[in-house]
């Protein structure tokens, strides 16, 4: 068996299975290896120590490119904002305060004025701007009660066969207020959709009121009208012993008495305020 130069046996012929010499007996090529890179004699200028190569090998420093310069500590130790070249952001007497009013430049004084200046607890001039309540008129009214007197006419009227119709023993009176320019006197009857707004239905109930009886009816001259439907019974006014033509508007004045049915009275009443 083959001997390499160093002794081993090798059945290899060309290299040393053992150590790799190459059997001819001619010593192996070197393997180059790079130098280490001569020092230039440039020193980092962060920590002196000298320039092996791009970087320093002590505290990183790159002698290409340099260190990024830190940025600047604000007053609470934090990092400041490095400022960028930005539109700068109106005033705000362009765009207005924080809720959209336009806020004036500072020192400029308005084409008013300055406001008037109201001392504490004192209310001046202003005073005697304000409303003062002086007995206006706010409005018309009914009053709906039993009359007995009505009550006794209207029976003397019936015809003989006619079936009596007795006086309540007891009947509140009733207020509505005239809040609309027409109002309808009468009993409410809901299957034919008849809602009166001054409502006869009781209790008591006053039977010989027609469901659609009469209307009050507003004039622009701020006068009430009453205005009979063609009741069953007729519509009188004032204790007079004839009603009222059906459809036509009566003018009322305050105080008036409109007697509907056999014993209900209607008084129209002005409403006022002290």
């Amino acid at each position: 068996m083959p001997t390499c130069p160093k002794g081993h046996q090798s059945a290899a012929t060309d290299y040393c299975d053992e150590c790799g010499t190459p059997m001819s007996g001619q010593p192996a090529a070197a393997v180059a290896t790079p130098a280490p890179a001569a020092a230039t004699g440039e020193a980092c200028p962060k920590c002196g120590t000298a320039r092996a190569g791009r970087f320093c090998e002590v505290c990183g420093h790159d002698f290409v490119l340099g260190d990024p310069e830190p940025a600047t500590a604000g007053p609470a130790g934090t990092a400041a904002a490095v400022s960028t070249p930005e539109t700068p952001p109106p005033p705000p007497e362009a765009t207005g305060g924080a809720d959209g009013v336009p806020v004036p430049p500072e020192g400029a004084v308005s084409a008013e004025g300055p406001p008037p200046v109201v001392p504490v607890g004192d209310a001046g001039a202003l005073a005697t701007e304000l409303p003062r309540r002086t007995g206006q008129v706010a409005g018309w009214r009914v009053v709906a009660a039993a009359d007995p007197e009505h009550h006794a006419r209207m029976q003397a009227a019936a015809m003989p066969d006619a079936p009596a119709i007795p006086f309540p023993a007891f009947c509140p009176e009733r207020r509505f207020a005239l809040r609309s320019g027409q109002v309808l006197i009468g009993r409410r009857r809901p299957s034919r959709g008849i809602e009166p707004d001054i409502d006869l239905t009781g209790p008591p109930e006053d039977a010989a009121v027609s469901h659609a009886h009469a209307l009050l009816v507003a004039g622009t001259d701020g006068i009430w009208s009453v205005v009979d439907l063609d009741s069953a019974n007729g519509t009188y006014l004032n204790d007079a012993p004839d009603s009222i033509e059906p459809h036509t508007p009566v003018p009322l004045k305050d105080g008036d008495r409109i007697h509907v049915g056999a014993w209900t009275t209607l008084t129209v009443q002005r409403e006022e305020v002290g």
